[in-house]
């Protein structure tokens, strides 16, 4: 087997563990986004569901209005 002098292996270790704090560091900001997407994401479901209660609401209360309602004749 083919052995490294002491002062290289040194130097590779030192540079992996640079590399992995990099990871870490890059990784935990990669959470810290996708965790502030996922609140965003279920806040907007929400905003979004009481729209559309509310435009449910609101089709509901017109009268005379019918959903299912054919087009008129001239269109």
């Amino acid at each position: 087997m083919n052995e490294l002098p002491l002062n290289e292996l040194e130097s590779r270790v030192a540079d992996l563990e640079v590399r992995l704090v990099f990871q870490d560091d890059t990784i935990q900001a990669l959470n810290d986004v996708v965790s502030a997407q996922q609140m965003e994401l279920e806040k907007l479901r929400r905003a979004l569901e009481v729209l559309a209660r509310r435009q449910a609401d609101l089709a509901a209360s017109m009268p005379g209005e019918a959903v299912d309602e054919a087009p008129p004749p001239h269109y």
